[in-house]
């Protein structure tokens, strides 16, 4: 999924309240997280997800996985945080401004 910089930045605003709903922990990108990841984003459209891993190549590797695996637009990385984004199935709420 691509998104324009202005979408970007658009999300980016709505995603600074939130607080992350998944967690990856030692165990790093398995089948649970990414069905987690999954489930959050068909209920919220737009979630934080927080890594635990300290290695900066680690984790923008399981951040690729996860945009693989669901789906999604990876937003913005900020330290061992992700925001990622994808549209409901059905009734997306989330309105991202043309280009």
């Amino acid at each position: 999924m691509d998104l324009t910089s202005k979408q970007r930045r658009y999300l980016k605003g709505e995603a600074h309240h939130l607080k992350p709903v998944v967690q990856v922990g030692g165990r790093g990108i398995v089948q649970d997280v990414i069905d987690k990841v999954d489930m959050e984003l068909e209920c919220h459209e737009l979630i934080k997800v927080r890594v635990a891993d300290d290695d900066r190549q680690a984790r923008a590797l399981m951040a690729e996985r996860v945009v693989e695996q669901t789906g999604c637009a990876l937003v913005q990385t900020i330290g061992k945080t992700w925001i990622m984004y994808r549209p409901r199935k059905k009734k997306p709420t989330i309105r991202l401004p043309k280009e």
